[in-house]
């Protein structure tokens, strides 16, 4: 075994004084995957360590705190050998992209026809997936913007004439409610009609003489 030890800062340290255990995460989704539990045969630690994450490890993040533990060298060298082992275990699950240095997942964050992580190079399947259900939504509220917008003006006094959208002298293209022809001037005749059947109203009528509706 070497004398350098590798390690990623995507990990947390859950070794006790019983023995040693490790949390792996990607870079990418949180993925997490926590090694067997590695049990200690030494016994001269008296206090549970807490559990450990940092971005050095563990056990180099918490420097500070060794002279307040009592944690003898043969500790500390099973801790190491732990630690290697603990890599060693999960290190078919990850792989460092080249191009961002991210540590992620193979089984998700992984591109393995571009390699390189999905953050740099997506998954063009899963994108266009996703883009086309986007557009759905987004055409989902447009149509209900618009029959939002029809409810609005069924709200209005004036859908119960018989709008008309050309003169019916030039037929020229008429704005709504417009009395007159903005190019021929001839007066528009509009024709109520009753809200509860449609049926055209007489001039001045106070009720709908299909229904019965009160105009």
């Amino acid at each position: 075994m070497g004398t350098k030890i590798e390690f990623t800062r995507n990990y947390s340290d859950l070794s006790t004084n019983q023995g040693f255990q490790f949390e792996f995460y990607c870079d990418r989704c949180g993925t997490g995957f926590r090694t067997r539990f590695q049990p200690s045969t030494i016994g001269t630690i008296s206090s549970v360590l807490e559990t450990a994450g940092s971005l050095l490890g563990g056990v180099f993040g918490k420097a500070a705190d060794l002279g307040e533990r009592a944690r003898s060298a043969t500790w500390e060298k099973a801790h190491d050998d732990a630690f290697v082992k603990a890599m060693d275990e999960l290190r078919p699950d990850f792989i460092q992209c080249p191009r961002c240095s991210s540590w992620v997942c193979r089984k998700a964050c992984w591109n393995g026809d571009k390699g390189l992580c999905k953050e740099c190079a997506p998954d063009l399947g899963v994108e266009m997936a996703a883009a086309q259900a986007s557009r759905t939504v987004e055409e989902v509220w447009a149509h209900s913007k618009v029959a939002e917008q029809d409810r609005e003006m069924l709200k209005e006094e004036s859908w119960r004439a018989g709008v008309r959208a050309t003169c019916p002298a030039c037929n020229a293209p008429l704005k709504a409610n417009s009395k007159f022809c903005p190019e021929c001037g001839a007066k528009i005749q509009t024709q109520a009609r009753c809200t509860q059947c449609g049926a055209t109203l007489a001039s001045g009528a106070k009720f709908c003489a299909e229904c019965g509706t009160k105009v």
